[in-house]
């Protein structure tokens, strides 16, 4: 991921302007996979162009899929689907890439893999994606760090309980349940948009799903898919994570191609640091943020609805210039405070304890050379950068381009100061 890439950010510049968000890395990655069930060539517009997404293409390629890229239009033809192994090298490029079990084995009846790579953000556990299977008749087995998963006599459904609402589990079970024989339910299902996003999509391959986006998902098996056109929803972390750029630099920005409802797990603890938010029709966004920031009241990372893990980072680089002391507690992921000593050498006064960070907000940020470690906490660096007076480098960017279009062109656009050298 390292690379010999840099951002350079010269610091101080007032952000104002409009951006595009571009389309969910999140939703394209779980519908690139179920592009495998459906038989003909799948259309997926507004695909954004990112290394996680070239990675699935790569994997798609390798199971006998044709792929082909038009600007933001991905074409997936699974006609001939003949492979089902995923080589450890495609494995550990994405830690996605496990959203490819479901719809291999639903397709192919087997499949074998390795488990999967990315960013380092502690134990992500697939042992749900793997129980879940099992209790639809697949036959998994580990052996030397592959995955052998066969489901001899087919898939069949199940009563599925997530002791744990998780996104990967609830897509790969939607994924193999949309083919397998009779009812699948899946209770404590995951309820985030990128869900909805998958189910909407296999019901117009031809699936039966409902309840997607409640607790409960229920699953009608049907024999065969049948490929169709579909386009991917906003991301709503990069809308995030633009918002976070204009209110550290107290700016104001427009945001369209939006979702503002995806949006209010985290909307209103900016609104609560005294930025103005203001959501019209047709996916616009307008924040302003012309004075000092408060420090929010204690913030717990949860699944949808609640505040999401994916732009705690983003949040926490705003904190650290917002007068007060803001509290992060996260809940889903262990290592997710990976960036906080990289925020440090640019003078953010933060501790860490645990699962617990405590944000002491400063003065002012000083520019520094950092390292991003993992995705959302190097898009952190970048908005505390853009705060921070004087130079600031940022080595890592490969770990960036995994979730953020070309973000430098985005920023430069509204006035940053930013290039990738």
């Amino acid at each position: 991921m390292e690379g010999r890439q840099k951002l350079v950010v010269n610091g101080g510049k007032r952000l104002e302007g409009e951006l595009k968000v571009h389309g969910a890395k999140n939703s394209a990655l779980p519908l690139l996979s179920a592009a495998v069930l459906a038989h003909g060539e799948s259309v997926f517009h507004n695909c954004p162009q990112l290394s996680d997404v070239d990675a699935a293409c790569r994997i798609l390629t390798q199971l006998g899929c044709k792929c082909k890229r038009a600007a933001d239009t991905v074409m997936v033809d699974a006609t001939n689907v003949v492979g089902n192994e995923i080589p450890d090298n495609l494995m550990r490029e994405m830690r996605g890439s496990i959203i490819f079990l479901g719809s291999i084995i639903g397709r192919t009846g087997r499949c074998r893999l390795t488990f999967p790579g990315g960013c380092e953000l502690g134990a992500r556990p697939i042992d749900l994606h793997i129980s879940s299977l099992r209790q639809m008749g697949a036959v998994i087995t580990e052996e030397h760090g592959y995955l052998e998963c066969e489901a001899p006599s087919g898939l069949h459904g199940a009563k599925i309980t997530l002791s744990f609402p998780s996104v990967g589990a609830t897509e790969n079970i939607l994924l193999a349940a949309a083919v397998a024989k009779g009812y699948t339910e899946i209770h404590n299902a995951a309820r985030e948009p990128e869900i909805i996003d998958l189910a909407a999509c296999l019901n117009k391959f031809g699936a039966k799903i409902s309840g997607a986006g409640e607790s409960v998902i229920a699953i009608e098996g049907v024999q065969r898919l049948t490929a169709a056109e579909h386009t991917v929803i906003p991301d709503r972390i990069v809308a995030g994570t633009y918002l976070c750029a204009a209110a550290i630099t107290r700016g104001e920005i427009i945001l369209t191609h939006c979702e503002p409802v995806f949006m209010n797990g985290f909307t209103p603890v900016l609104e609560e640091m005294g930025a103005r938010i203001y959501t019209y029709g047709g996916g616009k966004m307008y924040l302003s943020c012309k004075k000092s920031l408060k420090a929010p009241s204690t913030v717990r990372t949860m699944p949808y609805p609640g505040f999401p893990t994916d732009i705690q980072a983003p949040f926490t680089a705003l904190c650290a210039t917002a007068e007060g002391t803001s509290v992060f507690v996260e809940t889903i992921f262990e290592n997710r405070f990976r960036h906080i000593s990289e925020l440090v050498r640019l003078g953010a006064s933060i501790k860490v304890e645990g699962r617990v960070c405590v944000v002491e907000g400063v003065k002012k940020l000083s520019g520094a050379k950092v390292r991003a470690a993992e995705l959302r906490g190097g898009a952190a660096l970048v908005v505390a950068a853009l705060a921070a007076e004087g130079t600031s480098e940022i080595s890592g960017t490969g770990y960036i381009e995994r979730g953020y279009e070309s973000l430098e062109t985005a920023l430069r656009s509204i006035g940053a100061d930013i290039k990738k050298v």
